[in-house]
């Protein structure tokens, strides 16, 4: 069921009522005069405070954050801040909506990205590095986290999809690397399609992309190592020395040690991986300051907190 009223439009419903679909991102039950409950709403472009006066304590038992729920409401301006009173709401089940209306998602093809990774899978010769891929994205509960994930909260491919669109980008770099480079290509493109998944478990996407209690206390790297060691554990006959090399290049694709890499790129391939990571990341990153802006016609982007920089746009 498509969404038919955006927050980027809420302006054009002043004092009017409306009926529209929305993701809590915070709930607060509070005590004035009397209880009401405080509300952020959003969806894909923007957010919105609403409130809500009369038969608070009842309704608040409703939803939780991270529900998508229906609303019926007044429009105002308070303070010059667009805001919405809200009369009644109804938490709305799975099957009618797309939450691709409330979350940003990956503009790309899931599926068609799913089939290229398992085509690169495909193409692996050496038949335990194949198995230990297999094992991992043929589990199809982590396959379906693995593809709703996001690659990072606030830089490259935050939003929802964003993991798997960046780890087909890295290994399609690895690739053409691959064809012009010295490089044991299986181990190469072993290590791109493995590098980032230890993010299943760094964030949750529902209400906002934040951060789990393993992904802030352990990190990406180390989980990412863990499940590696986890699944070549159970392949027979798996090489210790392989399975090296492979922990090597999850442990070192960030590159520095001051950007949170477990050890320096030691081998070509682990170069090679770093590069392609970074390379993705940034022109990614970069790509969606330039997107993101508020005005078309400005020359320069936002300041890039990261990277100390603008960037020119025309």
């Amino acid at each position: 069921m498509s969404k038919k009223i955006y927050i980027k439009d809420l302006n054009s419903y002043l004092s009017k009522e409306i009926i529209a679909d929305f993701l809590v991102t915070k709930k607060e039950l509070r005590k004035g005069k009397n209880h009401y409950i405080r509300l952020n709403l959003a969806d894909k472009t923007g957010n919105v405070t609403a409130n809500v006066w009369n038969n608070a304590k009842s309704i608040a038992q409703k939803f939780e954050e991270g529900d998508i729920i229906r609303i019926k409401g007044y429009v105002i301006t308070y303070k010059t801040q667009t805001q919405v009173t809200v009369k009644k709401i109804e938490q709305i089940p799975e099957e009618e909506y797309e939450i691709g209306d409330f979350i940003e998602t990956t503009s790309k093809d899931i599926n068609q990205l799913s089939d290229q990774l398992f085509e690169y899978i495909e193409s692996i010769e050496d038949q335990h590095l194949k198995q230990l891929l297999l094992n991992i994205f043929e589990d199809k509960e982590f396959f379906t986290s693995f593809s709703e994930s996001p690659a990072a909260k606030s830089w490259h491919h935050n939003y929802v999809g964003g993991l798997l669109e960046h780890t087909v980008a890295v290994t399609k770099i690895c690739d053409f690397a691959a064809q012009n480079y010295k490089v044991d290509r299986d181990l190469l493109l072993t290590g791109a399609l493995l590098h980032d998944i230890g993010k299943v478990l760094e964030y949750r996407t529902k209400p906002n992309i934040e951060f789990t209690a393993k992904g802030r206390l352990v990190g990406h790297i180390p989980l990412g190592d863990q499940i590696v060691n986890e699944k070549a554990s159970q392949i027979n006959n798996f090489s210790k020395d392989t399975l090296m090399k492979v922990r090597h290049l999850i442990l070192a694709h960030h590159g520095e040690y001051e950007k949170a890499s477990a050890r320096l790129p030691q081998t070509i391939e682990a170069i090679v991986l770093h590069f392609a990571d970074n390379l993705d990341a940034q022109t990614v990153g970069v790509q969606q300051l330039i997107d993101n802006r508020l005005q078309e016609d400005v020359d320069w982007t936002e300041y890039d907190r990261l990277n100390n920089r603008y960037y020119y746009i025309k």
